[in-house]
């Protein structure tokens, strides 16, 4: 599973869609509604670095026509994976189209303190502004963890909820669905301190909400606040999400991605269609989901292309760029690898001048390997060179099975492309490796190591993967080390 945040818009437009939707464990104490949920209003502000704020604004006021509604007021905000957005001043609520875009307008492409994080706020979500009685606010969560998926709510709710862990009530459901919890049950343990008069109402919710949550394969979900608003003659109440953070596993794509889609499409959210009534019926339901960057870390066009390219396999194919001058740089496979070589790095007393995080493992093919492994040395090629010169380990631990000789094809394809500049930068290539194959793939890059005299020095199962650190960085500290890889 790989849990990846989603911006709020879009989980909105999922739950939105899908609420009436997606098939329930359990029947709810409501029956079935007759009509699904209409169009949700979330108007969709990005700011892209080549385009100018008021032309971006210009054509929101196209898109979504309901914010020049007279009279209407609205919440406008960041949606860029920011936690306690109102305690740092953006959040803006109840107010006109005209006050919320000058609000927009201020903040739109500038540089912004979060906590202890800067970044550019780029892409903004304003939707409209739900008035609501005190004690209407609530929160609910939904994680998934080893054993099933727990349920967290508590009846106070808002940007002052504290915490949450050691106030809300609790209740986790197990894997097998059968043994999902009666609604009575569901009541008892959730709703204790919510008045009897809405349990049916926040049930039904919860049990649909839960619904979305199965068959969207997300991975986590919170809302807060969850506003429930009793009619005057209390024969029912409206529910509201207001504010909502979601994760999805990222490899259910094959199974959900037309799910995520479609619930974002113009359709669903009420959009007039680009497609032209002559055009020809298209399969495709909507846009495919996009899985934002922290608020503080946007994706050079390198870690973009890294990260379409694990899209579209069942490998993984991970990078990150810490410093794009540092020496120190690192194709590892494996997960459990990549931390164990940037915590050994970091021990050596070079984490400053660790210059990339991430993995190549599961298996991909020889030129997934290539591509990967030909980003990383472009990378570190690009960079300066350092009077010092630069150093590459290619390693990881022992593999279950990934064919080290296999996906070595692809690094050494790599490796030949770039090999006048890897010497040129003075690179030092320092390989460990083990598992399926492994004799083969350290025999054919040591080979080509000695053919494009290249500074490589090979080693096999017997070098420990935190030991080959310390070897490269600080030259006579291991006098022991095992011999280099013979072949």
């Amino acid at each position: 599973m790989s849990a990846k945040s989603i911006y709020e818009a879009d989980g909105k437009a999922i739950l939105n869609y899908h609420l009436t939707r997606a098939p329930v464990i359990k029947p709810s104490p409501l029956p079935p509604s007759k009509t699904h949920n209409p169009a949700p209003r979330l108007a969709v502000l990005e700011f892209p670095e080549d385009a100018t704020v008021k032309s971006v604004l210009d054509q929101a006021e196209v898109t979504y026509p309901w914010l020049l509604a007279d009279g209407a007021k609205f919440v406008a905000k960041p949606d860029q994976l920011i936690k306690r957005r109102g305690k740092s001043g953006l959040l803006a609520l109840n107010k006109s189209w005209p006050e919320a875009r000058a609000w927009v307008e201020a903040r739109a492409g500038k540089r912004q303190q979060v906590e202890t994080v800067q970044g550019v706020l780029r892409h903004f979500l304003v939707e409209p502004f739900v008035p609501h009685p005190e004690g209407t606010e609530y929160y609910i969560n939904i994680n998934s963890v080893r054993d099933g998926d727990n349920i967290l709510f508590t009846h106070e709710g808002g940007v002052d909820v504290g915490d949450v862990d050691a106030k809300a009530k609790k209740i986790v459901i197990p894997v097998d669905l059968e043994e999902y919890p009666s609604n009575n049950e569901l009541a008892r343990v959730l709703l204790p301190d919510v008045p009897k008069g809405i349990h049916k109402v926040l049930i039904d919710f919860i049990t649909r909400l839960y619904a979305v949550y199965v068959d969207c394969q997300f991975t986590y979900l919170e809302i807060n606040p969850l506003v429930v608003i009793p009619n005057k003659d209390a024969t029912g109440a409206e529910v509201y999400f207001l504010d909502l953070a979601a994760k999805l596993d990222q490899t259910a794509d094959f199974e959900c991605g037309s799910k995520w889609a479609i619930a974002r499409g113009p359709a669903a959210l009420g959009l007039a269609s680009a497609k032209k009534p002559d055009s020809k019926v298209s399969i495709d339901a909507g846009p495919p989901m996009e899985f934002p960057a922290p608020f503080g870390r946007e994706l050079s066009k390198e870690e973009e292309y890294i990260a379409e390219l694990d899209a579209k396999t069942g490998a993984s194919l991970k990078l990150t760029v810490l410093n794009s001058e540092g020496r120190i740089w690192t194709l590892v496979a494996g997960g459990g690898a990549s931390v164990v070589y940037a915590d050994a790095i970091a021990s050596s007393g070079f984490a400053n001048e660790l210059a990339n995080y991430g993995e190549y493992s599961g298996a991909p093919t020889e030129t997934q390997t290539y591509h990967y492994a030909r980003t990383v040395l472009d990378l570190m090629l690009r960079a300066p060179i350092k009077p010092e010169g630069k150093v590459l380990f290619i390693g990881g631990g022992i593999a279950n099975f990934t064919n080290v000789a296999s996906t070595f094809k692809g690094v050494i394809r790599a490796l030949r492309e770039f090999a006048s500049t890897l010497i040129e930068h003075k690179v030092q290539i320092w390989v460990r490796r083990a598992g399926p194959n492994y004799q083969e793939g350290l025999k054919n890059i040591k080979a080509v190591g000695q053919e494009l005299k290249l500074d490589m020095h090979v080693y096999g199962p017997d070098m420990h993967v935190s030991g080959i650190v310390p070897l490269a960085l600080v030259p006579g500290k291991d006098k022991n080390a095992p011999a280099e890889f013979a072949g």
